[in-house]
């Protein structure tokens, strides 16, 4: 089940990076000068859900940038909480705009694993603190 639920997991940010990110550099210029005029297009939901996942992932990959303290077990958990609280944000915004059951569950597994894998990640990092000062 546990692989089922990282496959998942996995299978859910590509879906959202595919939604976020233009597959080339032409759709990367078209969406320069489309911008929110791009979105009005879409069904609120969809517009809504966009607009809150570009957000999402921005806030994502600034977090990700860390300075190194050479720890590198500090500093891998530095980089990856901020990595699973995206894709905790990205499935909340999925929650809102979603209707599609079989998504809303996906979206809601998500958040507790990555909940699960965050605390995990912080546990581990202050065992290491303790072991290291014995």
């Amino acid at each position: 089940m546990k692989t089922i639920t990282q496959a998942s997991a996995i299978l859910a940010i590509g879906i959202a990076a595919a939604v976020t990110f233009p597959a080339t550099a032409q759709d990367a210029h078209h969406a320069g000068h489309v911008g929110q005029a791009g979105h009005a297009a879409l069904s609120p939901e969809a517009a809504a859900f966009l607009a809150e996942n570009d957000k999402a992932m921005e806030r994502m990959m600034t977090a990700m940038h860390v300075a190194p303290t050479g720890d590198v077990d500090r500093d891998f958990v530095a980089m990856m909480i901020p990595h699973h609280q995206g894709a905790i944000d990205m499935a909340r915004a999925v929650l809102r705009s979603s209707r599609d059951e079989t998504v809303r569950r996906l979206a809601q597994e998500i958040i507790v694993t990555q909940l699960d894998e965050i605390q995990a990640m912080r546990l581990a990092i202050a065992d290491n603190v303790t072991h290291k000062e014995h």
